[in-house]
């Protein structure tokens, strides 16, 4: 059966994400993985009811403006700096090292220079998603492990919009004069971009939550106009979606309700990052798994092992917990969905191998299910498996 009628490609979907859902949560596992399975299994590369995928990618795209968009209204400056402050050298460490080792790991395997780079900026990173979901928010959260998991999540995913921009400005330029133009291009935009975003919030949106705050719809609609308003504008200055959705968010984090907009805007987002986890499998072509299992065992052991190992060493120079410490490397043990996003925006650009980018994929992927089942295992989450260990 073959059709690419987009209301069948959302039965797909929903329907077969969330039969597979049904089934992680049995075996404890994280839904995202349940996702990917669902875009694996009804794919081209699977039994072929989904023929193609790019209608599927281009809208999932907007769970990403919606992601970035909620990152940034919960970063408030005030709380920020103080989160930030114990955790910004460790994370910074942390990433050089998991960037140099994946390199290695990558060169050592043969791939090139830009590929392996590419490799090891998206190993960088931890999964948000997994951290967060599997953290107790009544017993961990406000307490020493929530807070420095949050921390390091929190600077990762800064350091992610970093190169996310990085990335938008080698896609955009062409040759060394292309480059330079991309940075000066980059350089001027973003900061435009940010006193464009503050002065709308300060003398328009604000003048408007403020006047019409009882009215719940409207609030939830001009949010949603912000977010893809700001991103598309963002795109005119030549800068991605990604972004300008990011900016729109920081520049309504100081605002009364900005909470109110972020739990608001959660159901919206989730609707559209399963779109997106789908496309990521439907996308995935396991049959060249028997070409690169080697590199991907091994990035998903430095991952899975090292990483730890690592975050433990880093953690105790500053705190003598050693248990503590420990559990925050476990517990940020996997690789990210920036990961995902990192390798398929340089797959689109065509600036990594297809190779590479199938091994990004696999080691994500094989990171969540191992990752998730590990705490699950042995620590405090709302789907532990053991009674004793189960919070919320």
């Amino acid at each position: 059966m073959e059709t690419n009628g987009i209301v069948f490609a959302f039965f797909l979907i929903f329907f077969g994400a969330s039969v597979l859902a049904t089934l992680a949560l049995y075996t404890r596992q994280s839904l995202l993985v349940a996702y990917m399975l669902a875009g694996a299994v009804v794919g081209p590369y699977g039994v072929g009811l989904i023929s193609k995928t790019q209608a599927v990618s281009d809208i999932s795209s907007v769970g990403i403006m919606f992601l970035l968009f909620l990152l940034g209204l919960n970063l408030q400056p005030k709380n920020l700096m103080k989160m930030l402050r114990g955790a910004t050298v460790v994370t910074i460490i942390s990433s050089v090292i998991f960037a140099l080792l994946s390199i290695i790991s990558a060169r050592y395997f043969g791939f090139s220079w830009g590929d392996s780079l590419l490799v090891g900026i998206a190993m960088m990173f931890s999964s948000t998603i997994i951290g967060l979901k599997l953290l107790p928010t009544t017993a961990l959260h406000h307490q020493r492990i929530g807070e420095v998991v949050v921390s390091i999540l929190l600077m990762q995913d800064i350091v992610a919009i970093v190169v996310l921009l990085i990335l938008n400005m080698i896609t955009d330029s062409e040759g060394a004069h292309g480059y330079f133009f991309a940075i000066v291009r980059t350089l001027v935009a973003v900061p435009l971009l940010v006193l464009l975003a503050y002065y709308v919030e300060k003398y328009i949106l604000f003048r408007l939550f403020r006047k019409f705050n009882r009215i719940r719809e409207y609030i939830f609609l001009v949010a949603i106009g912000w977010c893809l308003g700001l991103s598309e504008f963002a795109s005119l200055f030549g800068v991605s979606h990604e972004i300008g959705s990011f900016v729109a968010g920081v520049s309504l984090a100081s605002s009364p309700i900005s909470q109110y907009i972020a739990e608001s805007l959660k159901p919206l987002r989730d609707f559209f990052l399963v779109v997106f986890f789908f496309s990521v499998g439907a996308g995935f072509d396991y049959t060249m798994l028997p070409q690169v299992w080697m590199p991907v065992i091994v990035l998903s052991l430095l991952v899975l092992l090292i990483r730890p190992a690592i975050y433990r060493l880093l953690i105790r120079e500053f705190d003598d917990n050693r248990k503590m410490a420990w559990e925050v490397g476990v517990r940020l043990a996997q690789a990210s969905e920036f990961s995902l996003l990192v390798g398929f925006l340089a797959h689109e650009a065509h600036i990594i191998s297809p190779t590479a980018f199938i091994v990004i994929e696999a080691v994500t992927i094989l990171t969540f299910i191992v990752s998730s089942y590990v705490i699950v295992m042995y620590y405090p989450s709302p789907l532990a498996i053991k009674p004793e260990l189960r919070r919320d």
